[in-house]
């Protein structure tokens, strides 16, 4: 599979104007949460995806979507995913999510 760079982050598409929230995020979510030792970053993306998916938090969905195939975790285990959370985080929420998965898959396909 031909794999694209993720689009720049929410965070990164406002670090200019927020640029301590950019260096929080990449200091502290990224340098010091993401890298604990105590779990795999295939699992952490797994929890954060369902915490995105049960949140309606599109807008974060994408860039975790491409961290979460980084890390390891496969389309059919995203696909299942989302299709598990429908009957526990909400009908429509998964149906968002479903629709920003295909986008990103799609892209990675590209």
């Amino acid at each position: 599979m031909v794999s694209r760079t993720a689009p720049p982050s929410v965070i990164g598409q406002v670090k200019d104007v927020f640029p301590k929230l950019g260096e929080l995020t990449e200091k502290v979510v990224f340098g010091d949460v993401w890298e604990r030792p105590g779990l795999a970053k295939r699992d952490r993306s797994l929890i954060t995806l369902a915490a995105l998916i049960a949140l309606h938090r599109p807008e974060q969905l994408k860039g975790h979507l491409y961290r979460a195939l980084d890390n390891g975790v496969k389309r059919e285990e995203i696909v299942e995913l989302v299709t598990q959370l429908a009957f526990y985080a909400g009908w429509a929420n998964a149906g968002s999510a479903a629709l920003v998965a295909k986008e990103v898959f799609a892209e990675r396909n590209a």
